[in-house]
């Protein structure tokens, strides 16, 4: 018999506690005497009147009955997982409790992310806001006729046009996202533009600085990939006369740039592929300021302690002025 770690009784004094009730002593006195209170005395002796000796016995503490998550939800944790989605963000995106979604992953073999063959990245942190900001890019196919086929889950066939050139006529083309992401407070600032080239990230870097300096955060260096755009002399002289000092990933190492990413996939589930059905990319851009203020100020960061980015930023300021 295996009895709780804590237990002040066990099935044999819990008889001699209910033999002494019986034969006329007290609830305080039998209480005082095997250091319990009076409501435990009650209660061995109701289950004793009830059940008899198999009554003084524990019960097990399991609940009568179990929900189970249902399979559809179980799958759907799974996928996320394989995306490399953490407990709290998969909790959000399904709409559960992440004490559910923690349990799902255990019970799979999924709650570290190394158990499904990734390895865990070397992780850093600058220390003041503006110290390093990361810089990245991502292309979103425009939306053309409609919400497409990740919010419809069915794919239309549009017949394959082309021009005297050769080239396909008729495509929607896509909208580039550039993205900017502070290390210290993981404070994001972000812009959907029409191209990916120098001039478009140049502008973009100056109207950055100028909305992290509205915040109190002065850029001293910026981390990009090796894109067209981030290895031109035009991006190199815009740098210098701007006062940043500009870093580049080792190539064919994403991870460097890790929290440039690690926002981008965030920002894909919460905005760009989130449950609003959007009926043109213009919908779809003008949901980027909410979503973005959202994440800076209401959405919790797991990384810096289940609190917001404005948040971190603000006790830094404390700290660093």
């Amino acid at each position: 018999m295996k009895l709780h770690a804590n237990a002040r009784t066990c099935p044999n004094s819990r008889q001699v506690m209910v033999r002494r009730f019986l034969a006329g002593r007290s609830r305080e006195i039998v209480a005082a005497e095997f250091g319990v209170s009076t409501r435990t005395v009650s209660k061995w002796v109701a289950r004793y009147r009830a059940e008899g000796e198999p009554g003084l016995a524990d019960r097990s503490s399991a609940p009568r009955r179990v929900r189970r998550t249902d399979p559809d939800r179980v799958e759907a944790i799974a996928a996320l997982r394989r995306l490399r989605f953490s407990g709290p963000e998969i909790a959000e995106l399904l709409g559960l409790p992440l004490s559910t979604t923690s349990a799902v992953l255990k019970r799979l073999g999924m709650a570290r992310l190394g158990r499904i063959g990734l390895e865990a990245a070397h992780r850093y942190e600058r220390e003041r806001p503006g110290e390093l900001i990361h810089i990245d890019i991502k292309k979103l196919g425009r939306i053309q006729g409609g919400a497409g086929k990740r919010a419809t889950g069915h794919k239309h066939y549009t017949p394959r046009r082309t021009d005297a050139a050769g080239r396909r006529a008729g495509s929607a083309g896509w909208d580039f996202v550039h993205v900017a992401v502070d290390d210290a407070t993981r404070l994001a600032y972000a812009e959907v533009l029409p191209d990916e080239r120098a001039t478009s990230a140049i502008a973009f870097l100056r109207r950055a600085i100028a909305w992290f300096s509205s915040h109190g955060i002065t850029v001293e260096r910026v981390l990009t990939d090796n894109g067209s755009a981030y290895v031109s002399t035009m991006h190199a002289l815009a740098c210098r006369a701007l006062g940043v000092r500009h870093l580049r990933t080792r190539p064919r190492r994403p991870q460097t740039n890790g929290k440039a990413e690690r926002f981008i996939r965030t920002m894909l589930g919460g905005w760009a592929y989130s449950g609003a059905t959007y009926g043109s990319s213009a919908e779809r851009r003008a949901a980027l300021d909410g979503w973005l203020h959202r994440y800076n100020h209401h959405r919790p960061h797991r990384s810096l302690g289940r609190q917001p980015p404005i948040q971190r930023l603000n006790n830094l300021h404390g700290t660093y002025t």
